[in-house]
């Protein structure tokens, strides 16, 4: 579709970005060129933030720590940026099975943990699917509070999972305590949208889009 032609329709029907998803993978060769465009982007469609996947292990690489220290060098140099562009950054933790790859930030402590290091502009973006068996999860979400929450997304965890990334479940059809975690994100003080987030290749993705569209409006409604 473009920006352009996306911030003309997203203005021309009263809608809300409520984050750009995603900038991150700051192991990888060209992070900051693809940073630095994706707040400009997120500037332009006036996204309430910028969604932070920060990437795993660089090729060859063994040194988680050495990765999570890259990923906070650099978005100590973005940050300035962002701050510029007036666009939070929300690192979103994600499931430690996609460590090595995806992300090696992996609960909400660790990326708290940089957000206090690095300062204002930056928060956590809060993504059950991620974070649900957390045993710290609490605590943390208490410890971000409104100022630190800039995104919450919901969905399931099914049982078996058939794939690691693309078998998200609908809310209802597996084992997260949705209404527990909503009742710690909103007493946190957190009033923004619940996102819902469901990669599907199995089943979702294969639907007619009101079918799931009109579900998914039923089980949040009845289960989170």
């Amino acid at each position: 579709m473009g920006l352009n032609a996306a911030q003309r329709a997203i203005n021309a029907n009263g809608l809300t970005v409520t984050g750009l998803c995603r900038g991150g993978f700051f192991t990888a060769k060209d992070w900051r060129d693809d940073n630095l465009r994706a707040i400009e982007e997120a500037h332009a469609l006036g996204a309430q933030c910028l969604v932070l996947v920060v990437g795993g292990l660089p090729a060859g690489s063994k040194d988680l720590g050495a990765a999570r220290e890259t990923v906070k060098n650099s978005i100590f140099e973005i940050l300035p940026e962002a701050r510029k562009a007036g666009v939070p950054l929300a690192i979103e933790p994600l499931h430690p099975m996609q460590a090595a790859e995806r992300a090696c930030i992996n609960t909400l402590e660790q990326a708290l943990d940089v957000c206090d290091e690095l300062g204002e502009g930056i928060g956590v973006a809060v993504d059950v699917y991620h974070v649900w068996w957390d045993p710290k999860l609490e605590q943390q979400i208490r410890r971000a509070g409104k100022k630190r929450i800039l995104a919450y997304h919901i969905c399931d965890w099914l049982v078996p999972t058939r794939d690691l990334l693309n078998d998200r479940g609908m809310m209802g059809d597996g084992v997260i305590d949705l209404p527990g975690i909503r009742s710690w994100v909103e007493a946190a003080g957190y009033a923004g949208f619940h996102e819902v987030e469901i990669f599907s290749e199995l089943d979702w993705w294969r639907r007619d889009p009101d079918e799931v569209l009109r579900i998914c409006k039923d089980r949040y409604a009845r289960f989170t």
